[in-house]
């Protein structure tokens, strides 16, 4: 009997979107039959710019949508692309989640990958292409425009700003945007983020009206620029999101003679949490606006970079403590403040969730970093751990102590050491008890001799890892330090190891791609 018969299709598509990122198994679904395809091929091109597959070709699908004019100027600049001579489905009409700082990278990656295979030889497109700026911002508005014209209702729109040569592409889009108003009113949900040490006057402006077009703002990140363009954008007349706005993030803002920072606040009437990540200024002056609010401030994540005055942090974990979720302590603080620091969350925080500190350079350090863990181990569940002085530091007993404050899950352990293979084997072996859904180690080895392609704690991984099925997902990298050079072994790298966990159903991946930090922790927030 069929599936179609067993199941209605209103019930089997409720099944398949159960795996919206599993892409494998959608693609799967697709070779079922008729029914199965149509339900799951709308899932697997909701978000395309975001698959972490490597695989492009999804940009000259989108390009066979266009309009005979629009194919016809693409062929003013070469002959090279090859688009499809047909397509099943509007592909352009799936999408849900859309960032578009992402098309243009997607874009150069998917031209250069037909670079490589061309017929014609690697350099073929270099050759041929005078403008290649010109044929990727053309092929940037086409596609942009192709989900305007069939009035995509997105999820998400995320809109990022950078100082970056990628702020040209984003400009052309912000003004198609603006010139098609009912595209911004059918987005359920807008998230900005202002990343831009610059002036841009003409950027500014678009996103004060885009802001006041869309109705349903609900997060907003602003980073690196003073805070007087902030203050007037979010105190801007008529800006409509004061009974929407919830989540503000600000990202390396410096607060240096901050005014009427509460009076912002006090505007927005539904702020359920705010994000200070490595911000500067964080003074007394800071900490009177938020003691002068009438309602909670909710501050969910706070890390800190630089040496404040400890009085003020105090004030602000006093009035807000409850509330942090996310903390971090790092750079280059010395380790007298950094100590007080971690008293203070000791005292104030017990609600913890993500928890990194870098650099611990002294024993007494790590051992307030254990106790905080083990008062907070209760709701922790993200641990990243880094050492300072990796050759003078006793590992071993960070390793001990570390077994001994671990809850019995966390879904995130990241370790940046410099471990002794046997080291490693009698944590492993004294931390059965607890499984990681996401292991991350970053390993520093010293070599006399010649570089060898090899991770020494592999072998003691194996047997207490993954022959328990402890992770689920697992990134090792070996920095291997010879002759004043350094190279780096990647797991990933290692094919053969690789295919030996998946056997296990662990899933081995790039290092810099399981590893995370603050800001794409959030950003991974919906």
């Amino acid at each position: 009997m069929s599936s179609s018969k067993i199941f209605s299709e209103d019930l089997l598509y409720k099944i398949i979107k159960y795996f919206p990122n599993d892409y494998s198994t959608l693609h799967s679904c697709v070779l079922v039959n008729r029914l199965w395809c149509r339900l799951a091929i709308p899932l697997l091109w909701e978000n395309p710019f975001s698959i972490p597959t490597g695989n492009f070709n999804f940009i000259e699908v989108y390009l066979y949508n266009l309009d005979d004019h629009l194919k016809a100027k693409l062929n003013e600049y070469t002959d090279y692309v090859l688009l499809p001579s047909n397509t099943l489905f509007n592909y352009p009409s799936f999408i849900r989640y859309l960032n578009i700082n992402k098309i243009v990278p997607s874009i150069e990656k998917w031209l250069e990958a037909n670079n490589r295979t061309s017929k014609f030889g690697k350099g073929y497109l270099a050759q041929i292409l005078d403008s290649a700026s010109e044929f990727i911002r053309l092929i940037n508005i086409s596609i942009f425009k192709l989900f305007v014209e069939n009035e995509v209702k997105l999820n998400t729109l995320e809109i990022e700003t950078s100082s970056a040569s990628y702020n040209t592409y984003v400009e052309i889009i912000l003004e198609i945007i603006l010139q098609n108003p009912n595209f911004i009113h059918s987005t359920k949900n807008l998230k900005f983020s202002i990343l831009s040490t610059s002036e841009d006057a003409l950027i500014k402006n678009h996103i004060s009206q885009i802001l006041n077009l869309h109705q349903n703002l609900k997060r907003i990140l602003l980073g690196y620029n003073n805070l007087s363009f902030y203050r007037s954008l979010l105190l801007l007349k008529g800006f409509n999101c004061s009974n929407t706005l919830n989540t503000i993030t600000f990202y390396h803002v410096d607060f240096k003679g901050i005014m009427n920072f509460d009076k912002v606040l006090e505007e927005l009437n539904v702020l359920e949490s705010v994000h200070l990540i490595y911000c500067s200024s964080l003074n007394t002056e800071f900490a009177q606006q938020i003691i002068n609010l009438t309602k909670p401030f909710k501050l969910k994540s706070l890390f800190i970079s630089e040496i404040s005055l400890i009085e003020s942090l105090q004030l602000l974990l006093q009035i807000s403590g409850d509330y942090l979720e996310n903390f971090g302590c790092g750079g280059y603080l010395n380790q007298s403040f950094k100590q007080q620091i971690l008293e203070l969350i000791i005292k104030h925080c017990k609600n913890i969730k993500y928890l990194d500190v870098y650099r611990i350079d002294r024993h007494d350090t790590s051992l307030i970093v254990f106790s905080l863990i083990k008062n907070i181990k209760q709701n922790l569940n993200h641990i990243s751990i880094s050492v300072g002085n990796y050759q003078d530091y006793g590992i071993e007993l960070l390793l001990q102590n570390l077994v001994q404050a671990l809850p019995s899950k966390l879904e995130y352990l990241s370790l940046d050491l410099c471990i002794r293979a046997i080291d490693f084997k009698v944590f492993l072996k004294n931390s059965q008890d607890t499984f990681f859904k996401k292991l991350v180690i970053s390993n520093i080895r010293w070599e006399g001799g010649n570089y060898i392609d090899y991770i020494d704690i592999l072998p003691y991984v194996k047997e207490y890892i993954m022959k328990n099925k402890r992770v689920e997902y697992l990134a090792i990298k070996n920095t291997l330090i010879a002759r004043n050079t350094k190279r780096n072994v990647d797991l990933f790298d290692l094919k053969d190891e690789v295919m030996e966990f998946k056997l296990h159903n662990i899933k081995v991946l790039s290092y810099i791609k399981l590893s995370t930090d603050i800001y794409r922790f959030l950003n991974e927030i919906d």
